[in-house]
């Protein structure tokens, strides 16, 4: 299928921006979630709901997936699950704009999982935006000689994300793309319901945690996974996964509005190296599964 590089494209170049600039900010809004609910519970709530409104808006199309779309649905949202729970426990110990940068590593990570998984070269671009970001992350993360338990849980995050992404980009031209996310987003949500029962699972507690849940329901899941579809259906991969990288340039900037982040020099530049990480990958060459990055959000 080709696609429609329009007058449409600076249009939905906006609207990737504005699902970024939601992204950015559910930063800081999960870390006040999960400071007033359990972590688990509060992601099994999130993304059971973004189901539930999603299949309201369109109830037959999980049906048409088929056996072998389901099972690819299950598997990638078994990545993104894991990458959602470790990423939500890091944002625990760690702050929003910290969390964003390390987070947004995911795009210098895809092109290498995908080398590795898929058997296709890794070219020099990529291995020198490892290297930057990862003197990025140092400078970020480094408290004395060591990361903080918050930061490795984030980069564990980052890297299941792009495990997600790359088998997101192997299997997702096979199936309609709607079906495909809420299988995804319905594991998820089962994923961590299951893991969340023993203890009992625990609603909101307030109306501040309620609209957090709703916020990131709502807003950043089901508007920004629709807002997405549309939009990468108007403008090339590559232009898409540079508009995404500021994803991480929001979650700072919220960071700071919304959870009184400090953005220290150190941080800056931390952030610059991981940015400049993020272009690099994205600016180069695209190979395979690597040329078709799509988030379902974040």
């Amino acid at each position: 299928m080709t696609v429609p590089l329009t007058g449409s494209r600076g249009l939905a170049t906006t609207l990737l921006v504005v699902v970024t600039a939601i992204w950015g900010a559910t930063f800081p809004v999960v870390k006040d979630a999960v400071g007033r609910m359990p972590v688990l519970d509060f992601l099994a709530l999130r993304f059971l709901l973004a189901t539930a409104v999603m299949v309201a808006l369109r109830p037959r199309s999980p049906a048409r997936l088929g056996r072998t779309g389901w099972c690819h649905g299950l598997l990638l949202g078994l990545a993104l699950g894991a990458a959602y729970v470790v990423q939500t426990y890091g944002l625990r110990y760690t702050s929003p704009s910290v969390s964003g940068f390390i987070t947004g590593m995911f795009l210098v990570f895809t092109p290498l999982i995908a080398g590795v998984a898929l058997r296709r070269p890794v070219d020099r671009r990529a291995w020198l935006a490892v290297g930057v970001a990862t003197v990025g992350l140092a400078l970020l993360s480094l408290r004395g000689s060591a990361m903080g338990i918050g930061e490795l849980l984030t980069l564990a995050g980052a890297i299941l994300f792009a495990v997600h992404i790359v088998g997101l980009g192997e299997w997702s031209p096979r199936y309609d793309p709607y079906p495909l996310a809420i299988v995804q987003l319905a594991t998820v949500g089962v994923m961590c319901l299951v893991a969340a029962a023993p203890g009992g699972i625990t609603p909101p507690p307030d109306p501040v945690a309620w609209f957090d849940l709703l916020a990131c329901a709502l807003l950043a899941t089901v508007f920004a996974f629709l807002v997405q579809t549309w939009a990468q259906a108007r403008m090339s991969a590559t232009r898409a996964a540079v508009v995404l990288t500021m994803e991480p340039v929001f979650a700072g900037l919220f960071g700071v509005l919304l959870a009184g982040d400090r953005l220290t020099p150190r941080t800056l530049a931390g952030a610059a190296c991981v940015l400049g990480a993020m272009y690099l990958v994205e600016l180069g060459p695209r190979h395979g599964a690597d040329a078709k990055v799509e988030r379902l959000e974040a």
